[in-house]
C-alpha cells in the first residue's frame, strides 16, 4: 500500500482511530451499525471465524464486542459506543469471508443501542477528518511492517 487513496472508507460514517472499526448510526431507529474498517482488514489478513457478544449485552466503548481469527491474527473487536448489543450479523457468523467482501455492506458485525452516542461520536473520526487520518495511518502500518 503507497497512498492513503487506496482504502475506500466511506465518509458517511465515524472511525475509531485504535481499533478500526466503523460507526454508522440510522437517524430513523438511532442505533449504530458497527463493523470493521478497510485498514483492520488489511493488517488483519483474510477472516477464518467471527463470534460476537449475545443480543442484549452491554458493551462499553473499547470493551470487546466479539473476536475475529484471521490469516494474520487473532483480535477483540473493540465497540466505539457504548449500549447494548441489539442485533447480531448472522451472515457473518455463517461466513466470516463476507467482513472481507464488503465490509461497509453485508459484512457489519453488530447493531448497538446507544447510551451516549453524542458523548461517543466526539472520541471518533469522521467527515474532512477521514482522509489525513487514513495517510498517517497507513503511513504507520507501513513502518511497522514494511514488507507488507
Amino acid at each position: 500500500m503507497t497512498a492513503a487513496h487506496a482504502f475506500d472508507l466511506p465518509s458517511d460514517r465515524l472511525y475509531d482511530r485504535s481499533h478500526h472499526v466503523w460507526a454508522r448510526r440510522d437517524e430513523a431507529s438511532g442505533r449504530v451499525r458497527i463493523g470493521i474498517d478497510s485498514i483492520g482488514l488489511w493488517s488483519l489478513g483474510d477472516l477464518a471465524y467471527v463470534s460476537l457478544q449475545a443480543v442484549g449485552a452491554t458493551a462499553a466503548r473499547g470493551g470487546a464486542l466479539g473476536s475475529l481469527e484471521a490469516a494474520k491474527m487473532t483480535t477483540s473487536i473493540a465497540a466505539p459506543v457504548t449500549g447494548t448489543i441489539a442485533a447480531r450479523n448472522a451472515a457473518v457468523l455463517a461466513d466470516p469471508s463476507l467482513v472481507n467482501r464488503d465490509p461497509y455492506g453485508a459484512g457489519w458485525l453488530v447493531e448497538i443501542e446507544p447510551a451516549r452516542f453524542e458523548q461517543d461520536a466526539a472520541e471518533l473520526v469522521g467527515g474532512a477528518a477521514i482522509e489525513p487520518w487514513v495517510a498517517a495511518e497507513v503511513e504507520r502500518l507501513q513502518l511497522q511492517n514494511p514488507a507488507d
